[in-house]
């Protein structure tokens, strides 16, 4: 089973953390959601933070049924499930794999796109140079500069050198599996379109990895299957809000929560 914290009791609300890190991202929504009185659930997925590497072959279906069997051991039928950006891409599989295990939707700087060529070749190249470094440095000099915005990277020194933190104390081999699954991954427009439920999508101002045109990509896609879908942008944050902004994602999250019901 993959390793958890929880938060809290209520509404299960379960949140996936971004690539190269782990649930620690999430400690300040589970903190406030937590308080609102909802039950919040933040695993490390496979290869990160206390869950170990899968012994299968690289794929965020792989990632999306090790969810699905963490909600079976929770004794939860139907949640509320958001990811950033990696997250996101589980999230989109669990769409995929256990449709009827999700209520709503949170999609926070991510994209529904599959890798073009480059991007999966650059992944492969990554995974490669973190296996022979035995280290998740070469991740950590070579992320962070597009992780975090620009505003973070000038006015918040505290948060550049925790996520880099975070990104060092990963597995390499995690690493690595992370990277090949997600070089591999369909594109999911179509799984979006088909979730007739509520969505919240939500976009750093300075998000250079995911971009507007994609969040504007997805909300399309959800609303054109019918599901009422939200975009909320986040000033002053890059890829990484939840940590740039805790507090503004938070209230983005409660907010619209409060609104889905």
């Amino acid at each position: 089973m993959l390793h958890f914290v929880e938060s809290g009791t209520g509404r299960p609300v379960v949140l996936l953390h971004a690539f190269p890190m782990d649930a620690t991202l999430w400690t300040a929504q589970r903190r406030s959601l937590a308080a609102s009185g909802m039950r919040v659930i933040t695993p490390d997925l496979p290869g990160f933070g206390g869950s170990p590497v899968p012994d299968a072959a690289p794929s965020l279906d792989v990632m999306a049924d090790a969810v699905a069997e963490l909600l079976d051991e929770l004794d939860l039928d139907r949640v509320t499930l958001g990811g950033l950006s990696m997250g996101g891409y589980v999230t989109m599989a669990m769409l995929r794999r256990h449709p009827d295990r999700i209520s709503a939707i949170a999609l926070i700087d991510t994209k529904a796109g599959a890798d073009p060529a480059p991007a999966a070749a650059n992944r492969e190249a990554v995974a490669r140079t973190v296996l022979e470094a035995g280290s998740a440095e070469p991740v950590a000099d070579g992320m962070l500069p597009n992780l975090l915005g620009a505003t973070t990277h000038a006015q918040r020194p505290a948060v550049v050198a925790t996520v880099r933190r975070w990104i060092v104390a990963q597995p390499p081999a995690g690493i690595a599996w992370a990277q090949r699954a997600m070089a591999a991954r369909p594109d999911s427009h179509a799984d979006l379109a088909a979730f007739t439920g509520a969505a919240l999508v939500v976009l750093g101002e300075e998000d250079t990895i995911s971009p507007s045109t994609d969040a504007e990509a997805m909300v399309a896609a959800l609303r054109s299957g019918g599901a009422s879908a939200e975009l909320v942008t986040v000033p002053g944050a890059g890829h990484l809000t939840a940590v740039e902004d805790p507090d503004a994602v938070s209230q983005a999250l409660l907010t619209w929560l409060a609104r889905v019901g």
